[in-house]
């Protein structure tokens, strides 16, 4: 029997048993449809975390405070960098610009709206550094650092829990009972950990002043003149605080230095780890959707003794018997899939649409699902397919 007539007989075969072959394939439907949805999800989401650490820029180095304390005894956080570690590390050969930042929390107020918010303590560089827009108004200048403005700028979402669709420019809003004036607002950047459109920004000196009292900064952002120049730029800037900070061959660094590529490094990880854990999970319904096409074959087989014996008893080889069953196998295997697949795909674009997800179904996983869904096929309809290829015509025929 040739490979074109063994693929008709097994597709009349299966015309013949529509709900049957539907059931069959049930099973490596939703299987497909989830592998397909997991990976659009996984996919989604590491672009779009590529593309918020991208949008403050790659050649972004951040200093935080470390771990503090003495001898073998540490402490928490400790509050170390200072104002002077910045104008120090604007020296460091590599650098193009540096942000001091101080970060506290407070309840921000208008008349009778009031909210929670990040209250960041940053000067004019800030918003370069950070790349960072101004949607309306104007951001901190150096002029209001000097003088102790007591002005703000408010990120997206602050401002429209406290103004709605009006414009907040030059109103005045109070935070810890101190009245500032809103004289800008930033663009909209995005939901994320720290994201400024939940923060309200106002001068640095105000905010380690009047606002906090405090003499120590959160963090440091540093912009490099160039992106591979990251671990040259970073040995330095080390051997710069340590030196400030008198401290000693055999004392570890009381400040951190991480770049937003190896953040962006990090967190690509740890999202195709979770992809890959998930769509492994995924991939049991697909063997368990093996295993029903492999019952339902076993039982088709039992059912259709008598015509096996009749096939063979007219001249059929036992291997053109065991290309029929597989085939069928295979079909109702891959027929799955290709529904699977135009299912998870539509489930995706749902996701995105209803959800607000970021969603993207990659090729590699459409070839993976298919792949994965042929192999099944034909990996469980092997043992039926002996199993049919195996029988005596004799005995065959003598079912009724």
């Amino acid at each position: 029997m040739r490979l074109r007539d063994a693929l008709r007989s097994a597709l009349q075969s299966l015309r013949g048993n529509r709900m049957r072959t539907a059931l069959t394939a049930l099973g490596t439907i939703i299987g497909v449809a989830s592998v397909v949805v997991v990976l659009a999800i996984g996919e989604g989401a590491q672009a779009s975390v590529t593309d918020r650490v991208r949008a403050l820029g790659t050649n972004l180095l951040t200093v935080r405070p470390g771990v503090g304390g003495f001898g073998p005894v540490r402490s928490g956080n400790v509050e170390t960098l200072t104002l002077a570690d910045a104008t120090a590390l604007a020296r460091v050969p590599g650098v193009v610009a540096v942000s001091p930042e101080s970060t506290s929390s407070a309840q921000i107020r208008f008349l009778g709206e009031n909210t929670s918010s990040s209250v960041v303590g940053v000067t004019a560089p800030y918003f370069s550094v950070r790349n960072l827009e101004i949607a309306s108004g104007l951001g901190i200048s150096t002029v209001d650092e000097a003088t102790r403005a007591r002005v703000a700028v408010l990120g997206a979402n602050i401002s429209d829990d406290l103004f709605g669709s009006a414009s907040p420019l030059g109103e005045r809003i109070q935070i810890r009972g101190i009245a500032f004036r809103v004289v800008g607002v930033l663009g909209q950047m995005g939901e994320g950990f720290g994201s400024p459109d939940d923060q309200v920004l106002v001068p640095l000196s105000v905010h380690t002043g009047t606002l906090f009292g405090q003499d120590y900064l959160s963090q440091i952002s540093v912009e490099l003149a160039e992106e591979d120049q990251a671990d040259t730029t970073i040995d330095r800037i080390s051997s710069v605080l340590r030196l400030r900070h008198a401290l000693r061959d055999d004392e570890d660094d009381d400040f951190n230095v991480s770049s937003q590529a190896e953040m962006l490094r990090t967190m690509s990880a740890i999202t195709g780890t979770l992809t890959a854990l998930l769509s492994a999970v995924a991939l049991v319904s697909l063997v368990v959707g093996g295993i029903g096409i492999m019952n339902i074959m076993l039982a088709s087989v039992t059912e259709r003794t008598r015509e096996i014996g009749v096939r063979m008893a007219v001249g059929a080889r036992r291997r053109d018997v065991l290309l029929q069953f597989l085939l069928e196998s295979v079909l109702v295997s891959m027929a799955g899939g290709v529904a699977g697949l135009l299912l998870g795909v539509l489930a995706a674009l749902a996701i995105a649409r209803i959800g607000g997800w970021t969603t993207i179904v990659p090729a590699s996983g459409v070839a993976l699902a298919l792949g994965v869904s042929a192999l099944v096929g034909i990996v469980f309809g092997v043992g039926p397919a002996r199993r049919a290829a195996s029988l005596d015509p004799v005995e065959a025929l003598r079912q009724e």
